[in-house]
């Protein structure tokens, strides 16, 4: 390990990981992986294992459940999240598919229609826009367009947003894309215990649900409480956790956006500029306006941040949900969009590292939101 990585690993603090990235982003991502949250003691768990944990139990526990998707089982998953499944499970339960997103991910919504439980996995979200018939067309609205005769439980799941140096049409997030559909659920987890959590309750879920998981967050440790150890654990959907509570603004994110935001709150408190509220979404499809609205009316001053694009992305429809509620009554400054560059992500380290939402940016926007006022 090199001096520089060991030094940015031992100080935990954002700035020097985002100076990191700017200058390296691959040693950043090297630094990423190594990553932990601390625990004040209890089990650690990386996202990758919490994962895996959901897939085996739910497995274990109803034996119409099996998992589908390119090198799923002999190569233990592109990212190893299916590990030792094949081993105990055998290939009837765990397939190696071809290259081919719409024929696997056709077949298995097929057999969710027969009365099975796939869990389809996708090495990618953007390889599945080769799918996006048979999710969106087959999946979302035959239990609506057969007088509620036919269910479709099944579940889809794979990596989603931006990763790492692979360019424009692998960078994409989907969670607008999906979360727009009715007929379809979508949660997007952060940590491991949203990581098992979500995808435990989406497996018994009776509807198609979308799992947007994230390739950066696979490797990184968070603790587990002994609850979430349990094969009983599993979180509802549709339920936002404040993570942070605070009293001047509120921060919503999801995915591993929450991890900058929390970051940012706590910079912004060290700072003696303002107490934040980080409300970790979790659910897409359906969204907790509840639990938003309820911060706003006590914060009075909304951010929303995320990776996707800004129009027509998750962040808006936040906005237009408070415009409409009542907690508009209570905004003392605009609600503001924290977003991903409304452009292609690039291929080139030192411009992708500019084109996402991190923790000095969302710093630096909570601090010019806290100076705004309505009208003024």
């Amino acid at each position: 390990m090199s001096p520089m990585l060991k030094k940015a690993i031992t100080v935990s603090i954002p700035s020097v990981r985002q100076a990191l990235a700017r200058s390296n982003p691959v040693l950043a991502n090297a630094l990423l992986a190594k990553r932990t949250y601390n625990s004040k003691g209890g089990v650690e768990m990386t996202v990758r294992d919490a994962l895996n944990s959901a897939l085996e139990e739910e497995m274990t526990a109803d034996e119409k459940v099996y998992l589908l998707g390119e090198e799923v089982g002999q190569y233990n998953g592109a990212y190893k999240v299916s590990k030792g499944l094949l081993d105990k499970f055998g290939p009837k339960r765990v397939i190696d598919t071809p290259i081919t997103e719409s024929g696997f991910c056709g077949l298995a919504v097929g057999s969710a229609f027969a009365g099975l439980k796939p869990v389809c996995e996708f090495m990618t979200w953007n390889f599945a826009m080769q799918a996006i018939d048979q999710i969106v067309n087959s999946a979302a609205k035959t239990h609506y367009m057969s007088g509620g005769n036919v269910n479709c439980p099944i579940t889809f799941r794979g990596p989603n947003g931006a990763a790492a140096g692979v360019a424009a049409q692998h960078s994409q997030c989907f969670a607008a894309w999906y979360g727009s559909v009715p007929g379809l659920k979508v949660v997007s987890p952060w940590n491991s215990e949203d990581a098992k959590g979500l995808l435990k309750a989406a497996i018994r879920d009776p509807n198609p649900v979308v799992v947007l998981e994230n390739e950066l967050m696979y490797g990184i440790s968070f603790p587990m409480s002994e609850a979430a150890l349990s094969k009983d654990f599993v979180i509802e959907i549709g339920k936002a956790k404040i993570e942070k509570e605070g009293t001047d603004v509120t921060i919503v994110a999801h995915s591993r956006s929450v991890g900058f935001a929390l970051e940012a709150a706590m910079l912004l408190e060290k700072e003696g500029i303002c107490s934040a509220e980080v409300i970790n979404l979790r659910s897409i499809r359906p969204l907790d306006t509840e639990t938003i609205i309820k911060s706003v009316k006590k914060t009075n001053r909304l951010v929303t941040v995320e990776g996707g694009w800004p129009q027509y992305g998750v962040g808006s429809e936040i906005c237009a949900q408070i415009m409409e509620s009542e907690a508009f009554d209570h905004l003392d400054a605009p609600v503001v969009r924290v977003t991903g560059a409304d452009v292609p992500t690039p291929y080139a380290q030192n411009l992708e590292a500019f084109a996402f939402p991190d923790t000095d940016v969302i710093a630096r926007v909570v601090k010019r939101t806290l100076n705004k006022k309505i009208g003024a």
